[in-house]
């Protein structure tokens, strides 16, 4: 992993200075990164992997200004979280505290910005469910997984305050940064709950959707 941690530092780097050159040279390598990893540890197509190629093109859409791209990356990375959570469930299904949490949190966060998104409104609401649905699948995979899921939720939350107008300090290196580390524990903590589990099945049979 310590290419990805010099991609990732030359990413927040770029987002620190503001280099539209530097972004477009290291944000697009960040999941591939990640993929080439869980492949080298599981050489299997699954939900996680598919995520990861559609963060690829997310991110890419994301480095295009204007609504059209913010809209198509969103869209990307909706598929990311369909994904995730197709594999999450599949593996274990989530406790019902943790979906009850998340999903309240999911109708605070709109209920409070939905004045000021505008025809963001319905795109954020549907994208933020699948969003949430999925951080709370995260809870019994893994603990890291669990981490991962809960960052990538803040680091999307910031980016519909940022949408709502509400403008953070350090906004761009919160969301690369917290987004970063959402990948990173997710795909690293997936590929050891996999590895684990073929070494010791679990007793219990993996839920189905």
């Amino acid at each position: 992993m310590p290419l990805f941690g010099a991609v990732a530092a030359v990413e927040l780097v770029g987002v620190a200075l503001d280099s539209t050159a530097t972004q477009w040279l290291a944000k697009p390598l960040l999941a591939p990164l990640l993929l080439a990893y869980l492949w080298s540890v599981r050489r299997r197509i699954d939900g996680v992997a598919v995520g990861l190629v559609f963060a690829t093109a997310g991110d890419v859409a994301l480095l295009v200004a204007g609504p059209a791209a913010f809209l198509l990356g969103m869209g990307c990375f909706l598929v990311t979280q369909l994904a995730f959570l197709t594999a999450f469930v599949r593996r274990r299904r989530p406790p019902v505290p943790a979906l009850l949490g998340y999903v309240a949190l999911w109708a605070v966060a709109n209920a409070l910005l939905w004045g000021a998104l505008g025809p963001l409104r319905l795109p954020v609401l549907g994208y933020s469910l699948a969003l949430s649905l999925m951080a709370a699948a995260t809870a019994r995979v893994s603990g890291r997984v669990a981490v991962g899921g809960a960052l990538f939720l803040g680091s999307d939350l910031l980016i519909a305050l940022d949408a709502a107008g509400v403008h953070l300090a350090g906004h761009g290196l919160l969301v690369m940064t917290t987004y970063i580390a959402a990948l990173l524990f997710i795909t690293t903590g997936w590929a050891a709950a996999l590895t684990t589990g073929d070494r010791h099945p679990s007793p219990v049979a993996p839920a189905r959707i």
